[in-house]
């Protein structure tokens, strides 16, 4: 199945010169979802897994179904002010100034075996901060998955040390 064709491409979204990478029309297939849920679990399968840590938001939708396929546990890391419980937080870069994400303190035990899902995998950026939170709270990071990825952005390089796993790979903007 060509993946590719059930992700819309928005020119110009969330600002000129970006190209977005929709995986809306992806997502209200159920065949395609249901392949695509199965390809980020085939990568993964034959670990042992305690949590699934999904990164806000668009990485919620499968790290939820992989949690539940893992039988692990399902872990939201989100931006500052969404978490009720105490936090731990880290502060990352952005091209356009810095942002922030928190994890529950109790989310992570030292020693889980970690799986982390996002939708996208750019400059690597957001999930290298997702990394230092998890190992800040003990966690052994096992994989890292992405639906897309845009690699002329040079993510994977930031994350090298990483096992990393995409289904969809855009080689250059467009």
């Amino acid at each position: 199945m060509d993946l590719k064709s059930h992700i819309r491409n928005i020119k110009d979204f969330p600002k000129p010169g970006i190209m977005f990478r929709d995986i809306t029309t992806l997502l209200k297939n159920p065949e395609v979802f249901k392949y695509t849920s199965d390809i980020l679990l085939s990568f993964i399968a034959d670990k042992n897994i305690d949590k699934v840590v999904g990164v806000e938001s668009r990485g919620f939708i499968f790290g939820s179904v992989l949690a539940y396929k893992l039988n692990a546990g399902f872990i939201p890391v989100r931006k500052p002010g969404k978490l009720p419980a105490e936090k731990a937080a880290v502060s990352y870069s952005l091209e356009y100034g810095e942002d922030k994400l928190e994890i529950h303190k109790d989310a992570i035990k030292p020693a889980d075996k970690v799986l982390v899902h996002d939708d996208l995998l750019a400059t690597g950026g957001t999930m290298n901060a997702v990394c230092n939170l998890i190992e800040k709270l003990g966690g052994e990071i096992v994989q890292l998955s992405f639906v897309i990825e845009l690699s002329f952005l040079q993510g994977r390089e930031k994350l090298n040390k990483y096992d990393i796993r995409s289904i969809v790979n855009y080689i250059d903007e467009n």
